[in-house]
């Protein structure tokens, strides 16, 4: 519906202002065929495409075997790294907006938190008061903070990746589906689950509210385990040590495209449709 409105307020300014191709945009609704379509024909030069890994390997052997273009905004098992001297309610706000903001629903949502041991005890528990205590609801009649997760399909992934993750000696802190709305509506409270190591789900991106959160003590070794999955695409660190941020922005640091400092993991989305 978004893009349909946005398409038709397009629409009016180029009929107000003249001067512009016929169907310079169109908006074409539709399923897997019609993706297929634009993929697959040469007056497609470039194919801007946004959604999963599983997408991406698709779409972009099918386009350059055209030898068209393709710009893919795929997932992100992203990670957020805190130091012993991060600002602790800094962090806190930050991690808890990147990791339950829309629901768990965008490439930038941070899933995973490596925290040092000095602070753990710190940060930790905040966190899991945040997660309780967290509005969930329709945003479009209440000041709910985190809306409806898309589908029936994504709340059982959700739901089995937390099985998994308590399976591999995760505590399991939320996650259970809020009696909100219709049958057919799918909320859930976002879940924090405290894991002995990245293990398992973790190393997987999971389109929902879940934050894992692993203890670390040594510097060098939790950039090995930050870069150690298959979708990075964004990136935190939490410190006021400046010889730790440049090292998480050097090339021994973040391999993940977007790296920021004392900020969450979202943002900056710049992918298209």
């Amino acid at each position: 519906l978004t893009a349909l409105a946005c398409g038709a307020v397009l629409g009016r300014a180029l009929a107000r202002f003249g001067a512009a191709p016929e169907a310079l945009v169109q908006v074409l609704p539709g399923g897997p065929e019609l993706g297929n379509a634009l993929v697959e024909s040469p007056d497609v030069a470039l194919v801007s495409a946004t959604g999963s890994t599983r997408m991406g390997r698709i779409v972009g052997p099918k386009v350059a075997a055209r030898f068209g273009r393709s710009i893919l905004e795929l997932g992100g098992n992203n990670a957020g790294i805190v130091c012993p001297s991060a600002d602790t309610a800094m962090t806190l706000r930050a991690v808890a907006f990147g990791a339950m903001g829309t629901a768990g629903q965008r490439c930038t949502t941070m899933r995973r938190l490596f925290v040092h041991d000095d602070i753990y005890d710190a940060l930790v528990p905040g966190l899991i008061r945040a997660y309780a205590s967290v509005s969930v609801g329709n945003p479009l009649e209440t000041d709910a903070l985190v809306g409806p997760l898309i589908d029936g399909a994504a709340y059982r992934a959700m739901q089995e990746a937390l099985e998994a993750a308590g399976a591999a000696g995760g505590t399991v802190h939320g996650g259970t589906r809020e009696d909100i709305g219709p049958d057919s509506a799918y909320y859930a409270r976002p879940a924090l689950v405290e894991m002995p190591a990245q293990t398992g789900p973790v190393l997987e991106e999971t389109f929902a509210p879940i934050l894992y959160v692993m203890r670390y003590s040594d510097f060098d070794a939790v950039f090995e385990a930050h870069n150690a999955v298959g979708a990075g695409l964004s990136s935190s660190i939490f410190t006021t040590d400046l010889r730790e941020m440049e090292l998480f922005l050097s090339a021994r640091g973040s391999d993940c495209g977007i790296a920021n400092v004392n900020i969450g993991t979202s943002g900056a989305e710049i992918g298209g449709e």
